[in-house]
């Protein structure tokens, strides 16, 4: 199996090191900018895991209340109910501000503002919903007094695997110098070092073994 930029011997020390530099660069922008919160968009899936854990970590060390982290789901048309259910226990085990802000009225005005139809699957209509959750965010941090921490990677930026205007778009991007293939493995080396129950260590297991 293939894992390029997957440290090779004590894995465990070295994901922990990258994860501790993550945590250190946004705790330096948190201190900077003298900001009220951090928001993040959390999906359930491990990018944006990382970046919720990298959030409530900086601010942490930065003597901040747990609730500076804003965590904000956004379920649409193909969020299913595991990656909503593993993204909203992870949001209260961290004790993060967990919102749930639905987008699909909000999408479907906009289809039909643009004469989209909804039936079809095309990219039309997967960037309008990376770019309504894009908005709430930007737009939540701007009412909060806050800035949007950014959850992709490496390799999706390096291969355009974002939206424009979308997801491609934070104010800190914290997982922008870790490949996806590492991605994994530094969740799994928190949930194994840093998890502060087994019940967060079991929720942090099963988002690392989506496929």
């Amino acid at each position: 199996k293939m894992t390029p930029f997957v440290p090779s011997g004590n894995k465990l020390e070295r994901c922990m090191a990258i994860f501790k530099m993550q945590v250190a660069g946004l705790q330096r922008r948190i201190e900077a900018t003298h900001c009220k919160c951090v928001v993040v968009g959390v999906s359930g899936g491990l990018d944006s895991t990382l970046a919720l854990l990298v959030s409530a970590q900086a601010v942490k060390n930065a003597g901040l209340p747990s609730t500076t982290v804003v965590g904000i789901t956004m379920p649409g048309f193909g969020t299913t109910n595991r990656t909503k259910n593993n993204s909203t226990e992870l949001m209260r085990l961290l004790g993060c501000d967990s919102r749930e802000i639905s987008i699909a009225a909000s999408v479907r005005q906009h289809f039909a503002d643009i004469g989209q139809d909804e039936s079809v699957h095309d990219v039309t209509y997967e960037n309008c919903q990376a770019r309504e959750r894009t908005q709430i965010l930007m737009d939540v941090a701007n009412k909060e007094g806050g800035f949007v921490v950014g959850t992709g990677d490496l390799s999706e930026l390096a291969l355009g695997w974002c939206t424009y205007n979308g997801d491609h778009m934070s104010n800190y991007a914290v997982n922008c110098s870790v490949p996806k293939t590492l991605v994994k493995y530094i969740v799994q080396a928190y949930a194994s070092e840093c998890a502060s129950t087994d019940e967060m260590k079991n929720v942090l297991c099963e988002i690392a073994d989506l496929p």
